[in-house]
């Protein structure tokens, strides 16, 4: 028993000395959900220009990332499971899916960049302005967007998307930033007829089909690093719209997490929405809006790019 239980440390050991080197010693991961082959919706980490299938590897692993953050240690059974895994397959060879899909909760922060405030000449908030949009709203990074027939201005807003990691309840704002997993890239697609429509409130005109595309892919914080040190950019048909920075982000994240934990508890999967940078459809001159036809291309550095169509 003795030299079973020593070969068995052995080979333990073999493996977390492998995955240090493949992944390194901290945990560095950009995290997809992909379909190959099937319609099974399946985890990734990528490496390289390579997927390793997480689930052909593990079986017992959830295949929804939201439920795979659920359980204990999540970060850790990825980078063990990638680190062991010989199963890949080539990024071009699967379909990228939104990196969340079905979180609990949605949550959006409105008018949260100081030169967006500035150039609409609005008063900076004193506190965030939340908002929530459906989960049945996301969409992927490289979908089509349905236009709706129900508004004529659709706008794009994008966004630097904060991913919960574990349950969050009275957090404080100096502890706040463990309870983060990892970010992405988001439209926060609006609606801005319908906020006139409905007395300014923020429900409707974030609530049409597919007016939250995600991803490509989750990173780590650690993947990132600072997140106020990223610039955001969207191109409608090619054509630079917004280019703004995540320094100048009013609310910062670890206050937002402080305040919503105030009220409601953050499940891991939650998405908090921190803000667009000036430059939204609205604010062009003369106001112009997405149609059918319209490719909108959206990029964070260190994250990613997505391009979806309007259709």
């Amino acid at each position: 028993m003795y030299i079973i239980l020593k070969r068995i440390r052995k080979v333990m050991n073999l493996v977390k000395k492998v995955s240090q080197n493949i992944l390194g010693n901290n945990p560095k991961m950009r995290i997809v959900q992909f379909r190959y082959g099937d319609d099974k919706t399946r985890i990734g980490v990528l490496k390289n220009d390579r997927v390793v299938d997480v689930n052909a590897t593990d079986p017992t692993v959830p295949y929804s990332l939201v439920e795979f953050l659920q359980t204990r240690n999540p970060l850790d059974a990825l980078k063990r499971i990638a680190g062991s895994s010989s199963i890949e397959h080539n990024l071009s060879d699967v379909k990228l899916l939104s990196p969340i899909t079905k979180p609990d909760k949605i949550l959006g922060v409105a008018s949260n960049y100081k030169c967006d405030c500035t150039k609409r000449n609005i008063q900076f908030p004193k506190e965030p302005t939340v908002f929530t949009k459906f989960p049945s709203v996301i969409t992927g990074p490289y979908d089509e967007i349905p236009k709706s027939p129900s508004t004529n201005a659709m706008d794009w807003e994008i966004e630097l998307v904060a991913v919960i990691g574990k349950t969050a309840k009275h957090v404080k704002a100096a502890d706040a930033m463990d309870f983060v997993f990892g970010y992405t890239v988001t439209q926060d697609l609006t609606a801005k007829d319908w906020v006139m429509r409905n007395g300014g409130q923020l429900v409707m005109c974030k609530g049409f089909d597919g007016f939250c595309p995600l991803g490509p892919w989750i990173v780590t914080k650690e993947e990132l690093g600072d997140p106020y040190d990223v610039r955001l950019r969207t191109w409608i048909n090619g054509e630079l719209k917004q280019d703004g920075h995540s320094s100048s982000m009013l609310q910062r994240i670890d206050k937002m997490i402080e305040y919503l934990s105030s009220v409601m508890t953050l499940l891991p999967g939650d998405l908090i929405l921190t803000g667009t940078p000036y430059g939204v459809g609205a604010s062009q001159i003369p106001p112009q809006y997405l149609k059918s036809g319209d490719v909108m291309e959206s990029e964070i550095d260190k994250i990613g790019k997505m391009s979806n169509k309007i259709v």
